[in-house]
């Protein structure tokens, strides 16, 4: 079939030769012959230029009836706007009816409190409290303004200088609020394009800072000094492009999710041999590391100025809240123009930063509360070598003591199950408080669940002892056919 109709084209198309060709024999344009085949093809040609140029034919457009407006709206099923809610997700925390100090109260009695990050002890100190005092009668409540519109006070000014003075560096510049911080200070400098190596059990914010920046961004294995070199080499060995665009290392000093101490001497050494920058939160290792609480790089004998942007959360140690950042001059100038979290929030309440300069005079004039928080760290480290089923994850100096199941059920969702039940347990029948590490839908971490305790200078003996015998014996009971 195929044949025959190509050889009916072919006759016709050398009938309408010959025909073209018949008057045209002697046809001459500017030296050219013209014959029958160019005709044609000046005529396809044609042809196809008036279908290219012509508008697309619309049919007419007919509007729907009632009935059918109605049909379509009775089919129609919405997107959910949220993920199914669980049974986990309904589950109210318990509620604190006092400050959140070592031993706080819930349900009316008195628990020991491990679930909140007061390494220092520092949540109702008196000091703290009267600087507060005086700041509120002084300035209010609130600043109504971004630092950059009118938001500025002086004791601000005072806070940002006395942190650079505690730490050793130029300047510093403070946030409101501490999550902000990080996620604010990683997309004002990092952009698309630019590379970004950082360590895949970063907490949600830093996630979140980096997901900001637009950036390419590769994950090495968690405290992992040789996967960390191995990442360098392959992004940077070859690789012309990469020495033209900004490369950043993104760690915390001490991990909120494992209780990991990263090591910033070997951190450092690559960051140099590679050329990167250095990006390091330290919201759980400042005031809390380093012989004077001024954290990982005292701790580790690193020279500050070789760390290129240090950001903090201040609601730890400082018992306070907002965050801050600092680094070179440069560093800290470049955020007050481009840090969202810094040019369009509204500034530290003036009370907050009080408490902080307060909270930093404290820590200078007791050195020893360092002490008393590496002795606690210690004596529960210890009570909780042996728990059943559950073993020491975290660095011995860390104030975050991680428990991890020593053998896990092959589920996430089971483990968490499983510690939660030993969580429940030891508050309702031993008054210790405890929390578990829970994750957002949104958190990429896949670090192993497991148990967290705050460690604070605050804690007396016998709340570490009672902390450990509460956990053994729930431990031991609850997983028992794991072990």
């Amino acid at each position: 079939m195929a044949s025959a109709v190509m050889n009916v084209t072919a006759m016709v198309l050398d009938w309408m030769s010959v025909a073209f060709d018949a008057p045209l024999a002697r046809a001459v344009v500017f030296g050219v012959h013209i014959d029958g085949h160019l005709v044609i093809e000046v005529l396809l040609i044609a042809v196809i230029l008036f279908q290219l140029t012509r508008k697309s034919y619309k049919p007419p457009k007919k509007p729907l009836t009632e009935k059918e407006i109605d049909e379509l709206c009775e089919e129609w099923a919405p997107e959910s706007l949220h993920p199914p809610i669980t049974e986990e997700m309904l589950a109210q925390p318990p509620t604190l009816e006092s400050a959140a100090g070592p031993h706080s109260i819930i349900d009316g009695r008195e628990v020991v409190n491990f679930a909140s990050a007061n390494y220092l002890g520092l949540v109702g100190n008196g000091k703290i409290i009267d600087s507060c005092i005086t700041s509120v009668e002084k300035y209010g409540v609130g600043s109504c303004g971004p630092r950059s519109f009118y938001g500025t006070i002086d004791v601000h000014l005072d806070c940002e200088t006395k942190i650079a003075k505690f730490l050793g560096t130029p300047d510093s510049v403070l946030y409101s609020y501490g999550i902000s911080t990080i996620f604010s200070v990683i997309p004002a400098f990092c952009k698309k394009g630019d590379i970004i190596v950082a360590d895949e059990g970063v907490h949600w914010g830093v996630q979140n800072g980096l997901h900001l920046s637009r950036s390419t961004v590769v994950y090495f294995k968690h405290n992992d000094m040789a996967s960390l070199e191995s990442t360098l080499d392959k992004m940077t060995c070859g690789n012309k492009r990469a020495e033209k665009i900004r490369r950043y290392i993104v760690v915390e000093a001490v991990y909120q999710n494992s209780g990991q101490i990263a090591p910033l001497d070997e951190i450092v050494r690559l960051k140099e041999k590679y050329r990167f920058r250095l990006v390091l939160d330290e919201s759980h290792s400042f005031g809390v590391l380093g012989k004077s609480g001024r954290g990982l790089a005292e701790y580790c004998g690193v020279p500050i100025e070789k760390i290129d942007i240090i950001t903090a959360g201040m609601g730890n140690a400082l018992a306070t809240d907002g965050g801050f950042c600092t680094g070179s001059v440069r560093v800290v100038d470049h955020q007050r123009l481009s840090s969202s979290g810094y040019v369009f929030s509204a500034s530290l309440p003036p009370y907050l930063a009080s408490a902080a300069i307060t909270a930093v005079d404290y820590l200078e004039e007791n050195p020893s509360v360092l002490e008393a928080l590496r002795s606690n760290i210690a004596l529960l480290q210890k009570g909780l070598a042996d728990v059943p089923g559950l073993i020491i994850t975290s660095h011995p100096l860390s104030p975050i003591v991680f428990l991890k199941l020593k053998k896990s059920t092959g589920s996430a969702k089971t483990d968490l199950q499983l510690l939660d039940t030993i969580a429940d347990r030891v508050l309702k029948e031993d008054s210790v408080f405890v929390v578990t590490l829970k994750r957002s839908t949104l958190d990429k971490c896949h670090l192993p669940v497991g148990i967290r305790l705050f460690v604070s200078a605050g804690h007396s003996e016998s709340d570490l002892l009672k902390a450990s015998e509460s956990l053994k014996r729930v431990a031991a009971s609850v997983l028992a056919e794991l072990l």
